[in-house]
């Protein structure tokens, strides 16, 4: 059997030690004194998952054997990418509780193995690690890993990307203010209810997996969107942020944490049979720069085409115009009932939703895709959401409409009345929900906006799209992970 295997994907070299009783056993009796060394690296399965695999050489002369591992060890300190010193925080609380564990059992060895320094902090409340963040000597390390779900990963962005801006003297509650790139990548160690993130960067939600290609040194940029409300910063986001449904779902399961993930489901079902609509008016602006459109097939793959020529348009448009010319494109205005609001940075792809929301979002490209479903029956309504489990088209009903962004802005109906009479609004309101919503739905008028798994309560927002803000230890969606293994890279069979 051959084996092919890049050497970007080597793990570790290691000399092999033989005891007497191995060495009088199979292959191994046919030496005297064997010498050996053992080479650790990445094996490809189904789905995109990664195992840590090894194999071992031998022969009778040590000054070849050493020859070998010399030679090997030097080809891996040329991977500059690597992390050397990583900083890791573990939320014991998320998901099943079972993040301190995954860590200690699956990842640390694989670490150790590696030959990665870890600086560990267990978090002991909500925002430790995002206030670590702004405080730490962050220079000493190659990246910061996050071992949770993606409450956890949220909070070591936001404080990623507030010392960033700390450091460089920006205002984050300046919607306008063109913020400084992290350099410094995130890894995720998926241990939580949602590991969306991880399941739309690497193709798969898997310890194992994510810590290797941590320990290969992938990147993958990121976009990463703002929102601000009446100047002020509120939240970044790099998913989902949802309004009407979604923002409905996450506020009701928010009381029944009890039942954990099972919640949504509950949750979920109770939310379809509301059936509330919201009235709003949507402003945005298109993402012109951005190639492609949301309902192409262009999927964003590894290396991603799109996401790099988008990059380059988008530099091209800030070097010929400067920054201040996005104030003077053009803005559409939607008015209307809807009964979702979604602005989406990735495909939001799950094992349930194996295509996510929007399937031709890109990672990367400096733009959002943002999708609204207006209002419509129930049965039409649960026509959409099946269609986010097949190979349909979801954005193929008169109701659905979907666009390419780079910002936008959402103002509720009871936001816009309150520069009126308030007394007059409530009766008006009490009258109107009455006859729309006529079992006990009188007391809605505003939904909660669903951001990365937050609730945030503001109606009237301001989002706009930063391209490529973070990094991440990943690459992307491979295209077919099987493949992959017959890279025609140097390998250590070739080299033998």
């Amino acid at each position: 059997e051959n084996c092919f295997v890049p050497t970007s994907e080597i793990i570790a070299v290691e000399e092999t030690e033989f005891n007497k009783k191995q060495r009088n056993t199979g292959k191994w009796q046919k030496m005297a004194k064997p010498h050996a060394f053992t080479v650790y690296y990445v094996k490809k399965a189904r789905n995109h998952r990664w195992r840590c695999s090894d194999l071992t050489f031998w022969c009778a002369d040590e000054h070849l054997c050493n020859q070998w591992i010399q030679a090997l060890k030097e080809l891996l300190e040329m991977q500059k990418s690597r992390p050397k010193q990583l900083l890791v925080y573990i939320n014991p609380y998320g998901g099943k509780r079972q993040g301190k564990r995954i860590y200690e059992q699956k990842v640390a060895p694989l670490f150790s193995l590696a030959s990665i320094s870890t600086d560990v902090v267990i978090t002991e409340h909500a925002n430790h690690a995002k206030d670590n963040l702004l405080e730490v000597n962050i220079s000493k390390y190659d990246g910061v890993v996050c071992v949770g779900g993606d409450g956890m990963f949220s909070e070591v962005m936001h404080g990623l990307i507030g010392r960033m801006q700390k450091d460089s003297g920006i205002d984050q509650n300046n919607p306008k203010a063109p913020l400084v790139q992290c350099n410094i990548r995130i890894g995720i160690i998926p241990a939580g209810s949602t590991d969306c993130i991880c399941y739309s960067t690497v193709g798969i939600a898997d310890p194992v997996t994510s810590a290797l290609h941590i320990i290969v040194g992938d990147c993958q940029p990121l976009d990463v969107s703002s929102v601000h409300h009446n100047n002020t910063f509120v939240k970044y986001y790099v998913s989902l942020l949802g309004y009407g449904f979604y923002g409905d779902i996450l506020k009701d399961s928010e009381k029944k944490r009890w039942m954990g993930p099972m919640r949504y489901d509950y949750s979920g079902f109770k939310t379809f049979l509301s059936h509330h609509y919201y009235e709003g008016t949507i402003s945005f602006q298109p993402a012109k720069h951005a190639l492609g459109s949301p309902r192409d097939k262009d999927r964003c793959r590894t290396g991603c085409y799109i996401c790099k020529e988008s990059e380059q348009q988008l530099a091209e448009q800030h070097k010929q115009c400067g920054l201040n010319h996005e104030e003077e494109e053009e803005w559409k205005v939607i008015k209307g009932k809807f009964l979702a609001i979604n602005a989406v940075n990735m495909s939001c792809a799950c094992p349930r939703s194996p295509k996510g929301l929007s399937p031709a979002a890109h990672l990367a490209d400096g733009s959002a895709d943002l999708i609204l479903v207006r209002k419509c029956s129930r049965f039409d309504f649960l026509r959409y959401l099946v269609r986010h489990t097949n190979h349909d088209d979801q954005f193929d009903f008169s109701f659905v409409d979907v666009y390419r962004v780079k910002s936008f802005q959402f103002t509720s109906k009871l936001s816009e009345d309150n520069e009126s009479n308030v007394t007059d609004i409530g009766k008006k309101r009490f009258g109107q929900f009455c006859r729309d919503h006529p079992v006990c739905c009188c007391n809605i008028a505003n939904s909660t906006w669903n951001c990365d798994g937050e609730t945030l309560d503001s109606s009237a927002i301001e989002v706009r799209v930063h391209c490529q803000l973070m990094k991440l230890f990943a690459r992307g969606i491979e295209e077919n992970s099987k493949d992959e293994a017959a890279y025609s890279h140097s390998s250590v069979e070739q080299l033998l």
